[in-house]
């Protein structure tokens, strides 16, 4: 009884979804991370990817997604790093529901977490994204990422199995919507840690899905975005004042306020700091070991975000200070 059993389960897994044909489903070479889903509130999931930049180890399996299910179908958010990822996000949806898969909402255009979206394509799912991200499909750094990945998971991603489907909708702004009786929120946050940022309110579960926006407990990264920027969407973030958050990166939070309002706070600091420096015209190394960042240097991140993180808020300061 117990074989026939694990075999009934394996032949659900493998089933199609409603409406859906095997013969329209590729098979992509298969990871052997794990790749489960935690259940974060009522009706909300996310699915956290391990620690670390894209390695073989992980097999890019370096970004969190997640999912929402409602009683006519799944809302889901950011669909990992590959195909072969995303066909075992899949999985970890089927064992949770059998409900359709509707709707997918791309948090932003960054390979770690929409190089799957062509595996729920593939299952007629619709696919929303901001049209920020439009400049992203077909760039020079875009086609730059993908050589990068393929040199480092080229088993997984290939010319073979990559694909850069657009999305079904392109979205110019804020989107208030409904499926299944469920109220969710989807805002544009960007232009912050990318033009095209997404963040996704899910009412009914006072669930906050960031993108890479906030980071439990942890630096973020800011690269060369625009701290200003991104400082107005945290206020965004915290006017919801959600119950829980579930990061583009690390561990969900039950704690959000905490969590977005050091994101704020260290942003804010930052800006402060490097800001004063530049009025004062005082050259960036100099201001860099003089001020006071005790709050943030225990923190996980610290040391491989935060001084580039102070750099390129330094070089945006003095194009501010210009008017530019």
């Amino acid at each position: 009884m117990r074989l026939l059993a694990a075999l009934f389960c394996l032949l659900c897994l493998t089933l199609p979804l409603p409406g859906q044909t095997a013969s329209r489903l590729p098979v992509y070479p298969p990871v052997t991370v794990k790749v489960t889903a935690q259940k974060i509130a009522p009706h909300s999931w996310y699915i956290p990817g391990l620690a670390g930049a894209a390695s073989t180890a992980n097999q890019g399996f370096m970004s969190n997604a997640g999912f929402v299910v409602t009683s006519e179908g799944v809302v889901v958010f950011d669909t990992l790093g590959s195909p072969s990822l995303a066909q075992a996000m899949v999985k970890a949806i089927r064992k949770v529901t059998r409900q359709p898969i509707k709707l997918v909402l791309i948090s932003h255009y960054h390979a770690d977490h929409y190089y799957g979206l062509q595996v729920f394509q593939e299952l007629g799912a619709e696919v929303w994204a901001h049209e920020g991200g439009k400049p992203v499909i077909g760039s020079d750094g875009a086609k730059l990422r993908f050589e990068q990945r393929k040199e480092i998971l080229g088993r997984w991603i290939n010319d073979r199995t990559q694909r850069f489907p657009q999305p079904d909708k392109w979205l110019s702004g804020d989107v208030d919507f409904k499926l299944g009786g469920m109220q969710f929120r989807l805002r544009h946050v960007g232009p912050a840690h990318s033009d095209e940022d997404l963040a996704l309110f899910v009412e009914d579960d006072a669930v906050l899905f960031t993108g890479d926006l906030v980071f439990k407990g942890r630096v973020p990264f800011v690269g060369d975005a625009d701290s200003r920027l991104w400082l107005a969407a945290m206020d965004k973030l915290i006017a919801f004042r959600p119950k829980v958050l579930a990061p583009g990166h690390g561990g969900a939070s039950d704690t959000p306020m905490e969590d977005l309002t050091l994101t704020r706070d260290y942003l804010r600091d930052v800006r402060e700091q490097m800001g004063r420096a530049v009025a004062d015209m005082v050259p960036f190394d100099e201001a860099y070991a003089k001020s006071d960042w005790s709050r943030y240097e225990k923190m996980p991140a610290f040391r491989e975000a935060h001084r580039r993180n102070a750099y390129n808020t330094y070089i945006l300061m003095e194009r501010e200070s210009l008017g530019k």
